[in-house]
């Protein structure tokens, strides 16, 4: 009879946005406010968030169930918390990476969200401002009616997301923000520092992210080189050359290519061709088909190279003949289906290149 009297007057005080019918210490019943995870990825970052969410049933939530001015779990039953696997800004102010407490102080229009290092408590009853990690304050905006508490991932973005609670018809919005080029860096590091270092790609895999991320072209070439060290070939010679021709050395950039095409087969010679024709390099990519046919002539991407040529030129009957030579070759299904439609589209002396 105590224990059973101890219980109703616990969830008694525990009933501010929460419920604990169905729930003893002992057993692991039905909650009326139900557990939810939500997580999102920012580059490598990942950002977790664990709740309940509780309804409003009818209730008046805003000053009334979740009184104004006082801390409250943001969620129900035991902490709301929030991880990040990353160090990362909140609203422009630093967080360490972690698993935080996740309170809020409700304001009718301006609230202070709270990230507290004490993340295993029970709700906010044995809060205590001490064991603050951070706070922000943030401006609540009117939403659509939440019956249930929702925690949502807005405006993602490469670098960062807005965290929002939902409930009834406000809506709390706090932007997370992750440097993701140092989190990227150092993951690469450790990443490589676990395989094997004697495979050419993971190198270069990883120089090929520092040009197109644009961030520390030093690094890149020093992963590059270490590529070409560990073996040359075509991908990692023409990556060094993209490389320098970033850094504005143009004069070793060519060199580079120049060594990459030695090495290049039939088809890294009519990919390289394609990619210039992309960049609106149309004379240099006819250089390289040129090349591509001149040393490997029974290859079928040479053919259909020197088929873009002649359809360059307007000179569809020897590009009619090219294409065909293409797929009296090409050994898979696939291809040989775009190339049948290629000769058609020739044969009505349509520019293929177009």
């Amino acid at each position: 009879m105590h224990r059973t009297r101890l219980l109703v007057l616990l969830c008694g005080f525990l009933s501010v946005a929460s419920f604990c019918l169905g729930q003893t210490a002992m057993l692991d019943l039905p909650l009326q406010s139900q557990h939810a995870v939500v997580t999102q990825r920012i580059g490598l970052t990942d950002i977790t968030v664990n709740y309940h969410r509780p309804l409003v049933n009818g209730r008046q939530v805003w000053g009334k169930l979740v009184p104004y001015g006082q801390v409250w779990r943001a969620g129900a039953n035991e902490n709301t918390t929030i991880t990040f696997t990353d160090p990362v800004t909140i609203e422009g102010q630093a967080l360490d990476k972690g698993t935080y407490g996740l309170h809020m102080i409700p304001g009718e229009s301006q609230w202070t969200v709270i990230f507290s290092k004490m993340s295993t408590a029970w709700g906010s009853f044995s809060y205590k401002q001490d064991e603050d990690a951070l706070r922000v304050k943030v401006k609540a905006q009117p939403a659509e009616f939440h019956d249930a508490l929702t925690y949502d991932f807005d405006d993602v973005k490469a670098d960062s997301t807005v965290v929002t609670l939902s409930w009834e018809k406000v809506a709390v919005p706090f932007k997370v923000a992750v440097n993701v080029s140092d989190v990227v860096e150092a993951s690469l590091h450790r990443q490589i520092r676990g395989l094997n270092q004697y495979y050419w790609d993971t190198w270069d895999d990883a120089a090929g992210y520092f040009l197109a991320a644009k961030t520390n072209l030093d690094e890149a070439l020093k992963d590059a080189d270490q590529s070409i060290q560990v073996e040359e070939r075509f991908d990692n010679l023409m990556n060094k050359s993209h490389i320098l021709d970033a850094m504005g050395r143009k004069d070793a950039a060519t060199e580079f290519r120049s060594k990459a095409l030695e090495k290049a087969s039939a088809q890294q010679l009519y990919f390289y061709g394609r990619q210039l024709q992309g960049e609106k390099k149309q004379e240099e990519a006819f250089a390289v088909y040129r090349s591509n046919a001149k040393k490997f002539p029974d290859y079928w991407t040479s053919h259909v190279g020197m088929a873009r040529v002649y359809s360059g030129q307007g000179d569809f009957d020897k590009a009619v003949k090219e294409m065909q030579a293409a797929l009296s070759s090409v050994p898979d299904d696939a291809n040989r289906s775009n190339l049948e439609t290629y000769v058609k589209r020739l044969q009505s002396k349509e520019d293929i290149n177009r």
